[in-house]
């Protein structure tokens, strides 16, 4: 069939949110979709003020957002195909795209809404195809069955939705699929941006938040939790079954003087994520430099087998880490026990560290090959064109 050069906008919040991880997601998806041969735009509008890591609050400048923008729409490659509309004082759009900002949103074949973080008929502002990029399912998809007004009036406004959610919609998942659901879809990672080069650290290591409030969800006479301190604080014993030093980097400000040192006693490295994950390219290195990755999944995308697996994970097989993660049921659609582990049990993990130490290479070469088979970003995104009938 011939190739249909498509003119798609990728909708996002990057300086409401301006950190390492919203980078990488959001530009490998617009890198990814501009390799394929498409006329790729990132547009911001939202109703968040932008933030300055800097400062250290939100602000009613774009002093930061715009250089910030800049900066990282040239490195991934999209130079300036991007636009921002400040939410501040006139709302105009601002970036080297910001004139056609309206008529991008209009004119383009697919608005994809990252995380449903935008609302275009709040700022009076219109897509000729909106779509609800799902990628980090549980929170809407209960929220909507739930009734609840906000979800619904964010997930009505799109004329479908995608998610990260694999076993939505299948055997053994409970989460209610969002109406229009037109397909599942998995993090799209730029290989040739995750060099497979030998790890100079020791350390396995993951970065996260340690505690978060306000999104925990009762479904069914039942509570989800949202922060993941819940399912760290199931396996505190983990540093003193294996062998491997494992850092945990967290915005260390905002975790309390008791955490930190009950964490440190139970034989963590701290690592402070501030240091690194303000600019995505040290964030880059930093994975890069780490041994692999353990890590603990969300209880709502846990008890729910949601199937949702992480961007970042997604990246530390991409250089050739492998990753040891909690089960959220991602091993329906991807291979485990080579290279990636999904776990249960505290004697899962350990099983598995003794597994990859006992043949890291092979381990790391399986890593690498995981990534390529099922997270390139030109197959994602091609077979998520094709679902959407783009």
């Amino acid at each position: 069939m011939a190739f249909s050069r498509r003119r798609i906008v990728v909708l996002g919040t990057m300086a409401a949110d301006p950190y390492a991880g919203m980078a990488w997601m959001h530009m490998q998806i617009a890198a990814g979709l501009l390799r394929l041969g498409h006329d790729v735009y990132y547009l911001e509008t939202s109703s968040f003020w932008p933030y300055d890591p800097v400062r250290g609050s939100f602000v009613c400048d774009s002093d930061y957002a715009l250089p910030y923008l800049a900066r990282v729409a040239e490195r991934f490659g999209l130079g300036d195909r991007w636009a921002y509309r400040r939410s501040y004082s006139d709302r105009a759009w601002l970036g080297p795209a910001g004139s056609r900002g309206d008529a991008l949103l209009v004119e383009s074949d697919a608005v994809l809404n990252v995380g449903g973080a935008t609302r275009l008929a709040e700022d009076h502002l219109t897509a000729k195809r909106l779509i609800y990029f799902g990628t980090d399912p549980v929170i809407h998809e209960l929220g909507y069955a739930n009734g609840d007004a906000i979800a619904r009036a964010i997930v009505d406004e799109h004329e479908a939705c995608v998610t990260y959610g694999e076993n939505i919609g299948t055997p053994g998942c409970p989460i209610p699929p969002l109406p229009r659901l037109q397909a599942h879809t998995r993090q799209a990672i730029l290989l040739d941006r995750w060099p497979t080069d030998a790890p100079t650290r020791p350390h396995w290591s993951t970065v996260a938040n340690w505690k978060q409030t306000g999104k925990d969800l009762v479904f069914n006479g039942e509570t989800y939790y949202w922060s993941k301190h819940h399912e760290f604080q199931k396996f505190l014993d983990l540093p003193q079954r294996v062998s491997p030093p494992i850092e945990l980097a967290f915005n260390l400000a905002a975790v309390d003087a008791e955490t930190r040192t009950m964490l440190a006693g139970r034989g963590f490295t701290l690592g402070d994520a501030a240091t690194f994950t303000t600019d995505p390219f040290p964030y880059h290195d930093y994975v890069c430099a780490s041994r692999g990755e353990w890590t603990v999944a969300k209880d709502q995308n846990v008890r729910l087998n949601s199937g949702w697996f992480s961007e970042r994970s997604a990246c530390y097989l991409a250089a050739g880490r492998p990753v040891i993660t909690q089960n959220t049921g991602f091993g329906r659609t991807l291979p485990t026990g080579e290279g990636l582990f999904a776990f249960d049990t505290l004697d899962e993990i350990v099983a598995a560290f003794e597994a990859v130490e006992a043949d890291y290479a092979r381990h790391s070469r399986a890593a690498r090959r995981i990534a390529e088979e099922y997270f390139d970003a030109e197959k994602v995104l091609a077979r998520l064109l094709k679902d959407l009938g783009l």
